[in-house]
């Protein structure tokens, strides 16, 4: 096994062991991080279904001029005002592999400043 098999191995189990403790309902869907070098994305899941019911990516938001984290904190806000456009107030927050820290902290207040209740 090659060095990056098992860092995508390690990645693998951190997801899944932080995902089997949650579990999105249409009443508290899942609000799931994902955070690459560049970008953050976000998006509010009924695991039931399997649908998306918002989402939301550095990338589609006109964000220049803004440090990564502050980029994050706009992201959870923006999140915030989609997931309340389609009824949503509760979610339960799935932060991945990462840990609560930095980028992902800033996703998770914007989305607290923005009216999203976890």
């Amino acid at each position: 096994m090659s060095v990056i098999e098992k860092k995508q191995l390690a990645r693998r189990r951190r997801t899944l062991r932080v995902r089997s403790h949650l579990k999105g309902t249409l009443e508290r869907p899942r609000l799931s991080v994902f955070r690459s070098n560049r970008s953050i994305y976000a998006q509010v899941i009924d695991d039931s279904t399997g649908r998306t019911l918002a989402a939301v990516a550095s990338t589609s938001l006109d964000l220049s001029g803004l440090s990564k984290k502050d980029q994050a904190g706009k992201v959870g806000e923006v999140l915030a005002e989609r997931a309340k456009a389609t009824g949503v107030e509760k979610v339960v927050f799935d932060r991945g592999p990462y840990l609560y820290h930095g980028r992902v902290k800033a996703l998770a207040e914007g989305a607290r400043r923005g009216g999203l209740d976890f």
